[in-house]
């Protein structure tokens, strides 16, 4: 009888796609049903040990076929939430994104037909932690100390930046309030209970005239504690003596900091969306924009009519609506890039939970280790995203795609900024999830385990300490505050690249790089270009050879984050590698390129991490032949292991006066040469653009909107039926998407570009359901869709989702030896009243006896003790007083029974007959509950 984690006999809604590619819907843990927990111990997987017919790891299995069939991995106890989400690995190779089940604990992701390999290694992780063996930190190695390095130190860094000519991070000079107000709670479109509408303010209390509002959501963190230990839990709303974990108030100091400077600030709570976006398409951003939005609304009312705010905005300066900033942390982050999309290009109604008039402008976001994923930014407001170096949530650093997913996509005026911080960790940045300032139980997410990692793990040369990553935090949001809603261009280069630094930020290591502003492309590798000397790579692809960055490698990209599709088309790098100096890459444009107006060309260059100096000559050639080497640029690699994302293009420019002395015409530029002047090594050209400085204007573009819905239709009794998923296109203008059809048999995505404009056209994408009688698990059919060129994309993801409607197998239990002797077997058939398309599982368990002697652990073999329970026999003790036995009956797809065999130790003593009590228990996912099932008994007898 084989034994593994608890499966479910009931129903689940089928909401992953296969191996190998990542839904970008994350399931992360529940809210409303998840038990309390210890955030400090790691969960794991549950004790049996692996099924051996299947050649996988304890705790995992394979269910079902065909389109349903699913790998499924179960905890021992609810996994904490976390903005990641939970993600299957085999090896470092990403499977997917599981569904999780009301349970907390277990996850499943839709395989398909897609092959796992022989004995795949198996692993289900939280950003870097990985959750399925105990004491694990991480799902990869940490990297050894390199030459000449001390362990636990990383590469000496360059010479320190040059100081920006101001600091952003200094204090103003007005005097400060600080309070909360407690409205109403509002009801939000997908989510069962009322989301609170709760926020700390801290704003001036001396400042002229109307102020710039400043906005701040944090990210999905567990909801509530009680007080007692370290138990928290993702529950909403909180259950009786347990309360809200504040994590709203974790960004006070960064207030306290802006409102000096003369803005008026609001944290806001959104536990009631963290406690349900189990169940969410988007992972909850469309709620966490409308609540973001509500709030926004209620500053609207209260700037029109003073004397109705609470008493800390009447007390405090008025705000001004037309310049409003929003800052948002993790999937906080990407709620507020949702909120400032659905304010420009307004979301359908039924999905949204904001209906009234927008009185507000959004002029920047700021998003700190923010997910998104989508990968759908809004292209037309100004953005700086802090990714940080030493995340373990967000550990791929998607958050990238915030500055890559909007080239090309709208005019490019908006200056989209990524602030790469070295040695920061993911939850540092709010104070309430920092232990030693949280009031409930908080932990650095870098989870070093049993293997320090020589850049993240604490005490490290390049790791800060909580103090020195808040400090660097308040001073980036500051900049893009000053920038993007004061405008002031002084602090652009502390964003653009340009490369200075704040001595507010103490000794953080912080490089910036952007796109937008007044830059204008030259030679980006996804457009119409050749490559002589290199190679041009996918960024997102299942073709090894393919792939900027192939198997076997330490460590990952935040540029070639991959979300929903199989493969991207439309994602490209080039990618270089010499074994000798003077070995150009020549990159050619189809079309000539025009630099004219340009001071200087800028490049996007990645080097590996930890490589120290390199070098290479940039030239340039026209259409006639002419050519100038602008100059030489040097890169170090970022500090980095095998855990962490430090593939990261690091920006350099150089002068055009060589090229104008040389009379190379800039207004027909045909190629760009990359020539390295080391000895050997590798890089990746993520992109290069003609520069000058300054920040202009910004105009949101009329751009068409698309979304994707989800139909849920009854599978039938037999036949097929054609559906069409629903695609809406609303906002103005038009422009082209990417639509992604994914397989549900083989999860393998096929793109296609389409136009869309609004009242024109919809594009159609039918599906085929078919019938049957066989219960099953909910079959998902789903479709991605990615702005390309004058749209944008708000909900991603969606499709048609065919419901099993046939009943569930009635289990039954009927005795083939309910009575043995010592040395043979108790043997009971579970038959099912009909056969299944999916695994029917449920759980054994044992029962104290009414009367009699009940069998004990020194009467069943010991080797099955051991393998069902890994507990010894002795002292002797009733089966049912064992803490560890896990025993499950498991009907595979297509058959209709099984056996449950319980093997009889043979001893010399005399004894009476003993007897032995069980019961399956059953677990309905689709309501969460458990149900008892049969109830049956053995008895053992000395032989005769």
């Amino acid at each position: 009888m084989p034994t593994r984690r608890r499966r479910t006999l009931f129903r689940v809604r089928r909401t992953g796609v296969v191996a190998a590619v990542l839904v970008a819907a994350v399931a992360g843990s529940p809210g409303s049903t998840q038990a309390q927990q210890n955030i400090a111990d790691p969960v794991r997987s549950v004790r049996p040990v692996a099924d051996a017919g299947g050649g996988l790891p304890a705790g995992w299995s394979v269910t079902g076929r065909g389109a349903v069939r699913q790998l499924v991995w179960q905890a021992d106890r609810p996994v904490p939430l976390s903005d990641s989400g939970v993600a299957f690995y085999s090896g470092d190779r990403l499977l997917g994104r599981p569904a999780g089940s009301p349970d907390g604990r277990t996850f499943r992701l839709t395989l398909g037909t897609a092959p796992l390999g022989g004995r795949p290694d198996l692993r289900a992780r939280t950003g870097e932690r990985r959750l399925d063996i105990a004491g694990s930190g991480s799902g990869r190695p940490a990297a050894p100390a390199g030459p000449g390095e001390r362990p636990g130190l990383s590469a000496t860094p360059p010479t320190r930046l040059p100081v920006n000519a101001v600091d952003p991070g200094r204090p103003g000079s007005y005097r400060t309030a600080t309070g909360d107000y407690k409205l109403p709670s509002v009801r939000l479109p997908g989510l069962a209970e009322r989301v609170e509408m709760h926020a700390v303010v801290v704003a001036p209390t001396n400042a002229p005239g109307h102020r710039p509002l400043v906005l701040f959501l944090h990210g999905r963190h567990a909801t509530c504690y009680t007080g007692r230990g370290r138990d928290t839990s993702g529950d909403w709303p909180c259950r009786a003596g347990a309360r809200p974990i504040p994590s709203y108030r974790g960004y006070v100091t960064d207030q306290r900091l802006l409102a000096s400077q003369g803005y008026v600030t609001v944290s806001i709570a959104a536990n009631g969306v963290n406690g349900q976006d189990y169940a969410a398409e988007d992972g909850g951003a469309q709620a966490r924009s409308s609540l973001v939005r509500q709030h926004l609304a209620r500053w609207a009312d209260w700037t029109a009519h003073p004397a109705s705010a609470p008493p800390i905005v009447r007390r405090t300066a008025l705000a001004d609506l037309s310049r409003v900033l929003l800052v948002g942390h993790s999937r906080g982050g990407e709620g507020v890039n949702r909120a400032a999309m659905d304010s420009l290009y307004g979301a359908p109604a039924d999905q949204d939970g904001y209906h009234g008039p927008v009185r507000w402008h959004i002029r920047g976001t700021v998003l700190i280790g923010p997910t998104v994923f989508g990968q759908n930014p809004t292209p037309d407001v100004p953005s700086a995203t802090i990714l940080p170096g030493c995340d373990g949530d967000v550990s791929d650093l998607q958050g990238e795609m915030y500055v890559d997913a909007t080239r090309g996509v709208s005019g490019g005026a908006a200056l989209h900024s990524a602030v790469y911080m070295v040695g920061a960790d993911h939850n540092f940045f709010n104070s309430q999830w920092t232990p030693g300032q949280a009031e409930a139980p908080a932990e650095d997410d870098f989870w070093s385990g049993d293997t320090p990692d020589r850049v993240c793990s604490p005490g490290t040369a390049t790791r800060l300490t909580a103090r020195q990553q808040q400090a660097a935090g308040a001073t980036y949001i500051a900049a893009a505050a000053r920038l993007f809603v004061a405008g002031d261009d002084r602090v652009r280069p502390l964003l653009d690249g340009t490369g200075r630094r704040a001595p507010s930020a103490g000794p953080a290591r912080v490089l910036t790089h952007a796109v937008g502003g007044r830059r204008t492309p030259a030679f980006l590798p996804d457009g119409d270009v050749t490559v002589a000397g290199g190679r041009l790579c996918d960024e997102v692809t299942e073709v090894v050879s393919a792939a900027c960055l192939g198997s076997g490698r330490s460590g990952v990209s935040p540029h070639f984050a991959s979300w929903a599709p199989s493969r991207e088309p439309g994602r490209r790098a080039v990618a270089l590698r010499w074994t000798a100096a003077g070995s150009p890459a020549v990159v050619r444009s189809a079309s000539p390129v025009r630099l004219t107006g340009s001071r200087e060309l800028a490049l996007r260059l990645i080097v590996p991490p930890d490589s120290g100096d390199t070098r290479f000559d940039i030239g340039l050639t026209d259409t006639s032949g002419r050519r100038a080497v602008l100059g030489r640029v040097r890169l170090h690699g970022l500090p980095g292991t095998g855990r962490t994302a430090s593939y990261w293009g690091q920006e350099v420019r150089l002068p055009l006066t060589a090229a104008v002395r040389a009379g190379v015409d800039l207004r027909r530029v045909r190629s760009l040469s990359v020539v390295p002047r080391t000895g050997s090594g590798q890089a990746w050209l993520v992109d290069s653009w003609g520069w000058r400085a300054g920040t202009p204007a910004v105009r949101a573009a009329a751009l068409a909107r698309v979304d994707i819905g989800r139909t849920t239709v009854a599978e039938g009794d037999s036949g097929v039926r054609t559906y069409h998923v629903p695609v809406r296109v609303s906002g103005h203008g038009g422009g082209t998407v990417r639509l992604f059809v994914a397989d549900p048999e083989t999860g393998r995505t096929t793109a296609r570009e389409v136009t869309v404009r609004p009242g024109g056209p919809t594009p159609v994408v039918p599906v085929e359901v078919r019938g049957n009688t066989r219960y099953g698990y909910d079959v998902s059919h789903d479709v991605f869709v990615k702005a390309v060129h004058g749209t944008v994309a708000g909900a991603y993801r969606g499709g048609v989702t065919a419901r099993d409607d046939d009943p569930v197998p009635v289990v039954e239990v009927t005795p083939a030896a309910a009575e043995a002797t010592e040395g043979g077997n108790l043997t009971w058939r579970v038959s099912l009243s009909a056969a299944a398309d999916v695994e029917i599982s449920a759980e054994v368990v044992v029962l104290p006896v009414t009367s009699g002697t009940e069998l004990s652990t020194t009467d069943v073999d010991s080797r099955w003790l051991a393998r069902y329970s890994a507990e010894g026999p002795l002292p002797s003790r009733p089966l049912s007083r064992l803490r560890g036995l896990s025993l499950y009956a498991d009907v595979p797809p297509g058959r209709t029974g099984t056996e449950i065999t319980v093997p009889i130790a043979a001893d010399t003593l005399t004894e009476p007959a003993e007897t032995v009590r069980l019961r399956l228990e059953l677990y309905d996912e689709r309501t969460g509950t458990r149900r008892d099932g049969p109830e049956f008994t053995g008895t053992v007898h000395d032989p005769a």
